[in-house]
């Protein structure tokens, strides 16, 4: 049931039209009042917004409250009081205590302080107005009703949305409101202006659709779009990553002590820039750069510095004088030739070498060399060493030849057998594989020339869109004491960055590139790269609430990366040529393929993934959760964790088995310590411990056929029981690899891998026990359990017996002489 507050209409038009100095309204009133079918709540519309909400009038007084309201009149209920009033805009919601009879009541707005008086800035002629509680007694009122029959509406084709048809429309409309003109030529300037605004009608009606169509998840079509929904779900959508690759440069002596400069955010430059094979008769720099931009060339930049030698073009791996000679696969270790004694002083740990086959096995010619046999290590010890009798295949020398000595990561073993020297139909083939030093890592992408922003205007919200397509997004840092192959495994997608430096070009105050703005303040300098599905880059700045807002007059100048994605994924000897190449630079190339290069997650992935990023789990809290998390960080085979107090608080000790048995470095532990900090509760300490290895003590008595040497079966049999990695490729039965914490050992497994070896004939296992420690039944139950924290260890090494031993007792067979 409607009411008014008063028939006096040019009272309210003036109460809504009359604007102060500042242009804003001077006085507020009531507008009409509502009863609801509760007969306890009264809704109270008002001219204006109410003091308490946005743009209120009058501004700065205190909101009405129940104190404000006073109710009047009555028959046999007079006592009626307001218990609440709520405002939302121009609505006070009051809710009374009783609903009152059928007649005539007045509601006033009275100030708290003087109830004679209304509250300050509000009209006393609207603040009252006449009421009932129920509609039958309406009749008892005298309320003015506008008897005036509106006209009937004009007929809108509300399914008009195209040019055509907003034209027809409009036409159509004009037959009613101007019969008299008919005219429909083109050049007539009715027709000019009916078909401009058609126009127009189609352009917002086109921006209607598609501010609808980007405004959810499931509908929207534009990158940026999708990329804000996902987000909001804790979801990261990623723009590709680029590729990485080594890359080798062979250099004359007069080149000797070239520093090739590589990229650096810190001082503000690009590395040294190299590109894929193009077709150029021309040596001059400038017009090859030119081919290779025209014909499409990939180019890549050097990640670190690099100061290059000729020494090391070619390094030969030293074979100790033997005709036949290789590196087994898995070896962490070489001995390279240091004639000139100059290796010592070049080579140091970090530095990255590639092993690599330059001849062909039985052949001997460079053509024939198997361009798979390709391998980059980075050195983790390096030591000086002579070999007094200087011998090699050929001949035997008298000086003694200097040596260096390298070892490598375990992640960096071998994953092939390389061949040194090879004996062919008696004929020595000597250096089928070499060392290569001045090895570079270089990734995708080319640095442009800085780039002139639009100036920041103060009408419009600043959202600059870059001049040049696929931005590259990379990791620009190379952690240091992690193998060459870390080296190629990219970080996590949400870790990239794009690549890019902004700067204002008057201060020089310098702005970082942010994944979001949610944590960036208002003073903060950051923005937000948005790609668009063509490349496109555009950037995103802040509001002074989110992150800083450029200031009117300010322009930018943007120094980025181009080139990403799956385009970077050349092939092995793609790269040819290096930019402003210096005097004594012979050959650039990569031994290897680009590799790791990713193209922008599709969007129809996204739209499946995103609803349900808020159910992936992103902290620890049991047990468990530490060693799933600790078991995902590279290098870790397996992870258990433990809770124990320690006399103030819980502590969590994550026992880890590393991959290929490697104990826990302070290295190690720093970085797995950072990696799971975003994930642990604030209430938890965390500790990373080794495993308890656990020393076996076994015993086997072997039967060898009587056409096998006993000697040659039991050298088979330890290298079948060993931690290391067999001649044939295999993994020894010890091999960390193969056992973890808690995994019990079998007395049939030990039995089964015997029984393999040729020449065995029937194994009997004689002692099957922990090592220095009395048997616990272990043979007649058939096997040996071990504690959750617990792994076994066997290295059957006669230097450390602490480590484990097995023990064979060979009966039959032939014996040597």
């Amino acid at each position: 049931m409607l009411i008014q507050a008063d028939q006096n209409a040019q009272r309210r038009n003036a109460v809504r039209n009359t604007k102060g100095a500042d242009g804003r309204s001077i006085l507020n009133g009531i507008d009409y009042l509502e009863v609801a079918n509760d007969q306890r709540t009264l809704n109270l519309y008002f001219i204006h917004n109410l003091p308490g909400t946005q743009y209120a009038v009058p501004a700065g007084v205190p909101a009405l409250t129940a104190d404000n309201i006073l109710i009047e009149g009555g028959t046999r209920l007079r006592s009626i009081q307001a218990e609440f009033a709520t405002a939302i805009d121009n609505l006070l919601t009051i809710r009374v205590d009783t609903p009152g009879d059928l007649s005539v009541y007045t509601l006033r707005l009275v100030n708290s302080s003087n109830p004679t008086q209304p509250p300050l800035g509000f009209d006393s002629q609207l603040a009252k107005v006449d009421f009932v509680f129920r509609a039958d007694a309406v009749a008892e009122m005298e309320i003015a009703i506008d008897q005036t029959i509106p006209d009937t509406p004009p007929a809108i084709d509300y399914l008009a949305k195209d040019y055509s048809s907003f034209r027809e429309m409009m036409l159509n409309r004009l037959r009613i409101t101007a019969p008299n003109w008919d005219e429909r030529n083109p050049a007539d300037l009715g027709m000019m202006l009916v078909e401009l605004l058609a126009y127009a009608a189609d352009y917002l009606s086109y921006y209607q659709d598609a501010v609808a169509t980007e405004a959810y998840l499931g509908t929207a079509r534009k990158r940026i779009s999708v990329r804000r929904h996902a987000r909001l779900l804790d979801y990261y959508v990623h723009n590709g990553r680029n590729a990485r690759t080594w890359i080798a440069i062979e250099v004359a002596p007069e080149a000797d002590g070239t520093v090739f400069l590589g990229a650096s955010i810190a001082l503000n430059r690009s590395g040294a820039l190299f590109f894929t094979r193009v077709n150029s008769t021309s040596s001059e720099p400038e017009k090859l750069y030119t081919a290779a931009l025209e014909s499409g060339a990939q180019f890549f930049e050097a990640m670190h510095d690099l100061t290059v030698y000729s020494a090391q073009n070619e390094i030969e791996i030293y074979a100790w004088g033997a005709l036949q000679y290789s590196l087994p696969k898995g070896a962490t270790q070489a001995t390279l030739k240091d004639t000139g004694g100059q290796l010592k002083q070049q080579l140091q740990p970090g530095t990255v070498l590639m092993i690599e086959q330059v001849r062909g096995r039985t052949t001997g010619k460079r053509e024939d060399a198997d361009p798979i046999r390709r391998h980059a290590v980075r050195i983790t010890q390096i030591s000086a060493i002579v070999d007094p009798l200087g011998q090699s295949a050929a001949d035997l020398v008298t000086q003694p030849q200097p040596l260096i000595e390298i070892e490598w990561s375990i992640v960096d073993a071998l994953p092939f057998e390389v061949w040194v020297n090879e004996l062919v139909d008696e004929t020595a083939i000597e250096n089928i594989s070499v060392v290569r030093g001045n090895v570079v890592l270089a990734d995708h992408g080319q640095t442009l020339p800085p780039e002139r922003l639009a100036e920041v205007l103060s009408y419009q919200r600043y959202s600059p869109k870059l001049q040049h397509k696929s931005l590259t997004y990379h990791s620009p840092s190379i952690p240091e004491n992690i193998s060459a192959t870390e080296l190629l495994q990219h970080v996590a997608m949400r870790d990239l960055q794009p690549s890019i430096r902004l700067k204002e070009v008057k201060t020089g105050y310098r702005w970082q590139p942010r994944i979001d703005l949610l944590a960036s303040d208002r003073f903060a300098r950051d923005f937000v790269v948005e790609m668009e599905e063509d490349g496109q880059a555009q950037l995103r700045f802040g509001d002074d609430q989110l992150g800083r807002k450029p200031l009117p007059g300010t322009q930018f100048e943007a120094t980025y990366r181009i080139g990403n994605g799956i385009a970077g994924n050349v092939g092995a000897e793609a790269i040819a040529h290096l930019y402003a190449q210096p005097p004594g630079v012979l050959k650039v190339r990569n031994p290897l393929p680009a590799t790791g290069g990713v193209g922008p997650e599709p969007l129809d992935q996204v739209r499946f993934r995103a609803p349900q990023a808020f159910r992936e789990r992103r902290c620890a809290v049991t047990e468990a959760d530490y060693a799933e998390f600790a078991q995902q960080f590279p290098g870790v085979q397996r992870a258990v964790a433990t809770r124990r107090w320690t006399g103030s608080w819980d502590t969590i000790f994550i026992t880890v088995d590393r991959a290929n048995g490697q104990l826990i470095d302070a290295e190690f532990r720093e970085r797995l310590l950072a990696y799971l900090e975003p994930f642990r509760l604030a209430a938890h300490i965390l500790e990373i411990d080794n495993p308890r290895f656990v020393p076996l003590d076994f015993a086997l008595i072997v039967q060898v056929k009587p056409d096998y040497f006993r000697r040659s079966v039991q050298s088979l049999l330890q290298e079948t029981f060993s931690d290391r990695i067999q001649s044939n490729g295999q993994l020894g039965f010890f091999h960390p690899t193969l056992h973890t914490f808690a995994q019990p050992i079998y007395l049939s497994e030990i039995v089964q891998a015997a029984m393999q070896v040729a020449g065995v004939v029937s194994v009997e296992v004689s002692r099957f026990q922990r090592l220095w420690q009395p048997p616990q039944g272990e043979l007649e139950l058939g096997k040996l359990l071990f504690d959750r924290l617990e792994i076994p260890l066997l290295r059957n090494d006669p230097s450390a017996p602490e480590d484990g031993r097995i023990a064979f007792e060979m009966q039959g067979g032939l014996a040597y002489e």
